[in-house]
């Protein structure tokens, strides 16, 4: 089973959530409406912090992009359309508004999210910030501090991160040396 079916399959042991504290996530949950408010808001929360990691180097790559998109459709189960719509009105989002919604948001993703969602989230992270075949330092810090609001255990990043260790910036050129 990939990460991405594993997310997927997730879905119904996510807890019942309160109404959210980002009016990001309230925006982009109400373009669902079509979905259950509870899932629309996970989804929102999601790609918004798919967000903040394409754009923690200040540009958010076509490559990246379409990985989101990707990834929405795929692990929210939204069609094509829809994902694009999440997945763009995100990252408009994050240029808006930044920082501080990025904390919000992760915030509102940790609330509603089951037990392993915030682990599989960290593979979807590193798999956008990868998408334009590199993972640059600032991304992957960005991706840490994601781990770090998450309460993801420093190991279980560092595992999930070794997955990635080809497109890591910060190790390209080491390989060979002594």
């Amino acid at each position: 089973m990939s990460i991405f079916e594993w997310l997927k399959n997730s879905a119904d042991k996510r807890p019942v959530a309160q109404e959210s504290s980002s009016t990001a996530v309230r925006d982009i949950a109400l373009r669902l409406s079509n979905l259950d408010p509870d899932h629309a808001r996970w989804i929102a929360a999601f790609a918004l912090v798919l967000a903040r990691a394409a754009r923690a180097d200040l540009d958010i790559s076509t490559e990246e992009l379409r990985e989101m998109q990707r990834i929405v459709r795929d692990i929210g189960g939204l069609p094509e359309d829809q994902a694009v719509l999440v997945a763009e009105m995100a990252a408009h989002r994050n240029e808006l508004l930044g920082v501080t919604e990025d904390y919000l948001a992760t915030r509102e993703f940790k609330k509603v999210a089951a037990e392993g969602d915030a682990e599989k989230l960290l593979h979807c992270l590193f798999a956008v910030t990868a998408a334009d075949d590199r993972i640059s330092l600032v991304e992957e810090e960005e991706v840490r501090q994601v781990a770090n609001e998450l309460g993801v255990d420093h190991s279980e990043f560092t595992s999930i991160r070794a997955t990635y260790r080809e497109k890591r910036e910060v190790l390209r050129g080491l390989e060979g040396r002594s």
